[in-house]
């Protein structure tokens, strides 16, 4: 638990999360800790959810270390990134042209999964993930999204970046963000 005074911290967490518009660096992600394997689970859904863990890890690392072909190469056709920031809704082609000039530079942003969930659906065509992340830039960070099965591999659909917010911290965290400043947006 954190000594810092409640205000203090959530303005510090608040003004990196709506002012910050540079990617974070560090260390690469460390792969998520394995789940273990359930006997009732059918070995194809295993295998679908080791393929995509696999997947969202090797994505995570090529952000760590700004490998632009690699990254944007986990994301399925017509596939859409959803950010912290309310206006952060990105197809792909919009959230590259945002990465470009990070990645060019050899920054990337660095997320590691602590935790990861996956289900799978659709006679394993289809998954949905949860993911808890950790940040040195923000902390604690939360992903979601969908994987579709694709003829090369698993691929994200859709991906959902967010900051978990305890039930009692909501109402003081709301206030600021519902305050008018909206910040800048734009940053994973």
């Amino acid at each position: 638990m954190l000594k810092r005074p409640f205000v203090a911290l959530l303005h510090t967490a608040l003004a990196a999360v709506l002012l910050s518009a540079a990617p974070g660096c560090g260390k690469p992600p460390a792969p998520a800790p394995k789940p273990p394997a359930s006997p009732s689970q059918p070995a194809a859904e295993q295998d679908a959810k080791a393929a995509i863990a696999a997947m969202l890890d090797d994505w995570h690392l090529a952000a760590s270390k700004a490998d632009e072909a690699r990254y944007f190469g986990h994301f399925a056709k017509g596939a859409h990134f959803i950010g912290t920031d309310a206006t952060e809704r990105w197809d792909v082609a919009a959230f590259r042209a945002y990465a470009h000039p990070h990645f060019s530079k050899g920054k990337g942003w660095t997320y590691g999964a602590s935790s990861r969930f996956v289900t799978i659906a659709d006679g394993a065509k289809v998954a949905w993930f949860h993911e808890q992340l950790v940040s040195a830039k923000y902390g604690a960070v939360r992903g979601s999204g969908v994987a579709s099965q694709t003829p090369n591999g698993w691929k994200i659909s859709q991906y959902v970046m967010s900051f978990p917010i305890p039930n009692a911290k909501a109402k003081a965290v709301l206030k600021l963000v519902n305050a008018g400043d909206t910040g800048e947006s734009g940053s994973p």
